[in-house]
């Protein structure tokens, strides 16, 4: 199974550029030497997704089918774009073309939404669907992958309003079309959702064996065990990462996103709890 990697922040207002770069083991990085995937390489396009200072106003997203370690107009963006709240994404392609349509993260009004994973044996579910998407929705769809599919199903089922019961009903349809079909284990993911206030995160796949997640401790901690690394000077005591893969290797700073869950983490604040897919 091909597996993207992601990272999401929240936290005082940063310059992209801090965040996409220069870590140790950034996404940058990782889309050429991702360590906890079979695949090493997540070169089919690259996506960063971040809200505004400015309140209600919706997300901006930079989208490019270049491997993201070669996007020079990438590195001219993230020296620019200062945000409290990023998305960024690398890809690897589970099957789909590799087009700017096709790359996260996903918009629709002010949610933000990007997956690693994927719904197994898509070609064979799409149709079904695709077809239980709400028809005012369906045609703002452009691209043809399953993360976009999964969205525009939580959107249907009120993802703006209540983003946990929205997906839990997506995941379920989703693994009710596919076990229809006969495919045994019909979701794996791990995804990020975000209106510009809070950050949603979910980790779940139908074998119970999700790819991995990692979420960051409080900065304040980290600083005391860690005197010696200036930039945790320049977070404040409320941002919090979610990754793919930790950024640097740093004991104490990260841990694991628990199988089977989602959570909400709003300045500085998170609580995790059971995830269960809903019949739709």
């Amino acid at each position: 199974m091909t597996m993207c990697r992601w990272m999401a922040y929240s936290g005082d207002p940063i310059v992209a550029d801090d965040l996409v770069f220069r870590p140790e083991h950034s996404i940058i990085d990782q889309s050429l030497h991702a360590r906890l995937t079979g695949f090493t390489t997540n070169g089919d396009g690259f996506g960063m997704g971040w809200y505004g200072d400015t309140a209600g106003s919706p997300p901006r997203v930079y989208k490019s089918t270049h491997p993201a370690w070669n996007d020079e107009n990438l590195r001219e963006v993230a020296r620019e774009v200062r945000t409290p709240l990023l998305f960024a994404h690398v890809r690897a392609s589970s099957g789909t073309p590799v087009q700017r349509s096709n790359c996260h993260p996903f918009r629709h009004g002010r949610m933000l939404w990007m997956h690693n994973g994927s719904l197994a044996e898509f070609p064979r579910v799409e149709r079904d669907l695709r077809m239980a998407v709400d028809p005012a929705l369906h045609p703002l769809m452009e691209g043809s992958t399953d993360t976009e599919t999964l969205f525009f199903l939580a959107l249907t089922f009120g993802l703006e309003e209540d983003p946990p019961a929205a997906v839990a009903r997506a995941v379920g349809l989703a693994e009710e079309v596919g076990r229809a079909h006969d495919v045994p284990d019909p979701v794996h993911m791990t995804v990020a959702t975000s209106d510009g206030e809070s950050l949603w995160v979910f980790r779940y796949s139908s074998e119970k064996a999700t790819s991995s997640l990692y979420y960051s401790t409080d900065i304040d901690p980290l600083r005391r065990l860690h005197p010696e690394l200036a930039v945790l000077d320049t977070l404040g005591s409320d941002a919090r990462f979610v990754v793919s893969e930790p950024l640097r290797e740093l004991p104490g700073a990260w841990t694991e996103v628990p199988e089977g869950s989602w959570a909400r983490l709003r300045r500085g604040e998170h609580e995790f709890q059971p995830f269960q897919p809903v019949s739709a």
